[in-house]
């Protein structure tokens, strides 16, 4: 079965935040598959939509969501950013945690590899004097 656009486009409106439906619930309001509805949420995904799963709050929310709302608040002053996050049932101190997390998820590649070279560093040194040892033993 076909579905018009506007018909879709407000199915998929009922999916946002801040009140967004479950997907099961919406799919008995509507007489729309669950199965449709997935695939229907999956694209607008793709194409940038913020579309979180109903049922996991704002702390349940895929990192590709965090993700889009942090770069779809990063340039609204605080008034606006205020007013985007009663909106979607957010506060604004998740918005900062999440930019925070986006900011370093580099940085712990960078520091686990520092972290890594220290360590075999070290074992290179304890191995060599443990060689140092034992040649210093059978010397004697």
């Amino acid at each position: 079965m076909a579905y018009s656009t506007e018909r879709r486009a407000a199915v998929l409106r009922k999916l946002e935040p801040p009140n967004a439906v479950p997907l099961r619930q919406l799919a008995k309001e509507e007489g729309i598959s669950e199965a449709t509805l997935h695939t229907w949420r999956r694209e607008a995904r793709r194409q940038g939509r913020l579309l979180p799963d109903a049922d996991a709050g704002p702390e349940g929310w895929t990192s590709r969501d965090k993700f889009a709302a942090v770069l779809e608040t990063a340039a609204l002053n605080e008034a606006d950013l205020a007013a985007y996050c009663r909106q979607r049932g957010l506060y604004p101190e998740q918005i900062q945690a999440w930019r925070t997390a986006c900011e370093q998820a580099n940085d712990w590649d960078r520091a686990s590899s520092q972290r890594l070279g220290q360590a075999t560093k070290e074992e290179k040194k304890r191995i060599k004097g443990k060689r140092r040892l034992r040649t210093l033993g059978a010397l004697s």
